[in-house]
Order: C-alpha cells, then sequence, then structure tokens
C-alpha cells in the first residue's frame, strides 16, 4: 500500500536522509545550547545593575547576538564556507553543516535565554549576593535553576527552528531529508519523495515539541 502511494521513494535513501537531519538537529541542538547558555548568561551579567556590570562587555556580546541573528541562514552557510572548509576540509556531508547550524542558532537562543533570565526575581538575586554568595553560585545554583522551564522551552523552539535549518542547509548538499526533498523529489519531479520527506519532518517536529513541553512541565515548580 505505501509503495502504492510512494512509488519513487528509495527507502533506504530515505532512513539514510532521516538518520543525517536527526544527527545534525542533535548534534547542533546540544552545542547551541551550551554555546547559547554562556552567551546569554554574560549578557545577563553584563547588563546594568548587575554582578558583571560593564557597558563596554555588553554592547560587545548584544551586537555579536544581534549581528548574527540578524543574517539570513542561506547567506550564513555561504558567509561561512571557507571557515567550514578550513575547518573540516569540505562542505558537504551532515558535519559540514553543523557551523553553519551552531552559528545560526546560538545567538537566538542566546536572547532566550537573556530573557529567561530576566524573569527572576531581582529581590531573590540580592539577597543571595548579600549573602555573599560567589558569582559561580549564584549562576548554578540560582539563575540555571529558577530559569530552567524557560530555557528547555526556548530550547526547544530553537531545536524545531534548527530541522528548518537542516532543510535549508540541505539544498546546497549538506544532506538530510532537505536535500533529499530538492535533490531527489523537486528536481526530478518526484512529487511523493517531497511529500514523505515532509511528513518526516513534521514528525520530527512533533517529537521535538513533545519531549519539550513534558521536560518543561516536569521542570516547572510553580
Amino acid at each position: 500500500m505505501i509503495n502504492q502511494l510512494f512509488p519513487n521513494v528509495d527507502w533506504e535513501d530515505m532512513w539514510q536522509a532521516t538518520y543525517d537531519t536527526i544527527y545534525m538537529t542533535t548534534v547542533s541542538t546540544i552545542a547551541t545550547f551550551i554555546l547559547g547558555l554562556i552567551i546569554g548568561i554574560i549578557l545577563f551579567l553584563t547588563s546594568p545593575n548587575q554582578l558583571w556590570a560593564n557597558k563596554v562587555a555588553y554592547f560587545i556580546t548584544s551586537s555579536f547576538v544581534n549581528i548574527f541573528r540578524s543574517i539570513p541562514f542561506i547567506v550564513l552557510i555561504i558567509l561561512l564556507i571557507p571557515f567550514t572548509k578550513f575547518l573540516l576540509g569540505t562542505i558537504r556531508g551532515a558535519n559540514a553543516a553543523l557551523p553553519a547550524l551552531i552559528v545560526g542558532a546560538a545567538p537566538f537562543y542566546a536572547r532566550m535565554v537573556l530573557i529567561a533570565l530576566r524573569e527572576i526575581d531581582k529581590g531573590v538575586i540580592e539577597a543571595v549576593r548579600s549573602m555573599g554568595a560567589k558569582t559561580s553560585t549564584i549562576i548554578w545554583k540560582l539563575l540555571i535553576p529558577e530559569s530552567m522551564p524557560a530555557l528547555i522551552s526556548g530550547i526547544t523552539v530553537t531545536a524545531i527552528t534548527l530541522v528548518g535549518f537542516t532543510a535549508m542547509a540541505g539544498i546546497i548538499g549538506a544532506g538530510g531529508l532537505g536535500n533529499l526533498a530538492f535533490i531527489d523529489g523537486f528536481q526530478r519531479s518526484r512529487f511523493d519523495v517531497t511529500v514523505m520527506s515532509t511528513i518526516i519532518i513534521l514528525i520530527i517536529v512533533f517529537v521535538i515539541q513533545f519531549i519539550g513541553d513534558f521536560v518543561t512541565s516536569k521542570t516547572d515548580k510553580r
């Protein structure tokens, strides 16, 4: 039945493309979470009236975030081609898409981290500071735990965005479902290949959203 509905689909290629998409999304999401969290915390701590309040550091970090958030992803991929080739020796394949995916998503997530941290009651932060807590203690024992539901929700949104980014990266040869839908589907007029690729992408997105909502609800203490 399924072969009748999708006669042009090579299932071995489809599962390989699915694996590549999941691989790119997973690795880039983990890297984005770590890098974005670091940048977001720096943004928060260097902002006015915070522990490391510094106008210059805040301006530089904020400008970096704003610039890379503003560059369309497909343009960013092209701009990073020399860097990617230097780093990996190639601009094709799933691994070659990772630098652009991470650079494109980390600033976006960093801004979400900043918003989450700003939601924490300033009075609680001041109380902890007045008790002589170290900055590292404030970060690990207060800022991150208190903002965890928002951080998980933010990385869920970012991960879903990264799925879309992998599809765009596929158009220039990064592999994955986007590449399969474009090369094997669109360019060869095989509509069923494009449809099946889209269905699997939607399933991946729904699974990410379900996991994100579940973890968010478990970490929300309110």
